[in-house]
Order: C-alpha cells, then structure tokens, then sequence
C-alpha cells in the first residue's frame, strides 16, 4: 500500500514494507511537483509516472531533447 501527500514543493510518501511503516520525504530546491487532477479523489500512477514526478519532471507535459544534428 503506498499513499502520497503533496504540498507543492513538497511531497510525503508512506508505504508498507511488510514489516513496518516507510516514509520518505522530499522537497524540490527550485519549481513544483506537477501533480495530476484527482477528479475522483485518487490518482493512479504508473511506477514510471511516480519515478518520474518524485525526480520533479512534469510528465504530464514531456518537452522534446535536442537532437543531435550529426554523430561525427
């Protein structure tokens, strides 16, 4: 079981081990976390969608890398 509390920059994670209570707490230097809608009051996210917001990437909105113009 996993539940996440977040606070803008801000974000809680509690999850049951097994064995006990985990927390993991972290909070972003510069920016927010991009949070998506709870229309119905849960929110499921992808185990990447949850890597990915707890590194502060919006992935609900991906920009584009630059690409290499040649590999020489």
């Amino acid at each position: 079981m996993l539940n996440v509390v977040w606070f803008g920059d801000l974000l809680k994670v509690l999850w049951w081990s097994g064995d006990g209570m985990c927390l993991l707490m972290k909070r972003l230097e510069k920016g927010r976390f991009a949070w998506p809608r709870a229309d119905s009051g849960v929110v499921a996210l992808t185990t990447a969608q949850l890597a990915l917001l707890l590194e502060g990437f919006d992935w609900r909105e991906p920009v584009d890398a630059a690409r290499p113009r040649s590999a020489l």
